[in-house]
């Protein structure tokens, strides 16, 4: 049995975040996996599903991103799964948006998701880096903690399409394979080398950490479409 975690903040105000694009990898995987009889168990909502023809179990930690190793360690205990199975997604600062890199071990690189898994259940698991973006050190909160732009979509929706559609590959082991997936899926659609997000304008430090109400263009039918509406639509 695989566990597939996603890194996110609970909670209504936090749902479009970059910070939570792990909680939009997984609810990908789970819409197309069929899933939908999540439960609240072990500090987190989790499901199993069936991937590819592996059993998975599904997690979105409840705890808040700081704490997230509490609720990876309980379910990872409670269905006896080995670190080698553990696939863990999250926000990716140092990667250029819809950039994804896939790895077993490393650092932490600043993450508080993973600075809380780690000590619980040591770093031999897999990590998906899911590229957000770097705004520029002073402004590094109020972007993961901001909601997605508009003009991510373009690259955003057919990146969680793929990695829902890839998913099997993933399990199996073929982390290249997926990656080079996810790239064609994306590709034309990713903002130029120099391109960086904009910081806010008349701001030239962090005031608040909470996100502010964006607009964001849907696009107008397929999987992701129902998803992104659950988490934009309702907030405009």
């Amino acid at each position: 049995m695989k566990l597939l975690v996603g890194l996110g903040n609970p909670g209504a105000q936090y749902a479009g975040n970059r910070h939570n694009i792990g909680f939009m990898a997984i609810d990908a995987i789970a819409a197309a996996s069929g899933v939908s009889n999540w439960k609240s168990k072990h500090s987190g909502h989790i499901a199993e599903a069936s991937i590819g023809g592996e059993r998975a179990i599904l997690l979105k930690p409840q705890t808040f991103m700081n704490k997230s190793g509490d609720s990876v360690q309980q379910v990872a205990r409670f269905y006896k799964i080995e670190n080698a199975d553990i696939i863990v997604f999250y926000d990716e600062l140092d990667l250029a948006p819809g950039k994804v890199r896939v790895k077993v071990g490393g650092g932490n690189g600043g993450h508080n998701g993973l600075r809380s898994i780690d000590p619980q259940i040591g770093l031999d698991y897999k990590r998906v880096r899911l590229g957000i973006g770097h705004p520029g050190k002073e402004f590094v909160t109020h972007h993961v903690l901001g909601d997605f732009a508009k003009a991510d979509q373009a690259w955003l929706t057919p990146l969680l399409d793929e990695i829902a559609r890839q998913a099997p590959l993933l399990l199996r082991g073929d982390d290249s394979g997926f990656m080079n997936k996810l790239a064609l899926a994306v590709k034309g659609d990713e903002p130029k080398k120099d391109d960086k997000p904009a910081a806010p304008k008349g701001q030239s430090h962090i005031r608040q950490a909470r996100p502010t109400k964006t607009q964001t263009e849907l696009p107008k039918s397929g999987p992701m479409a129902d998803m992104l509406s659950k988490l934009f639509g309702k907030r405009d």
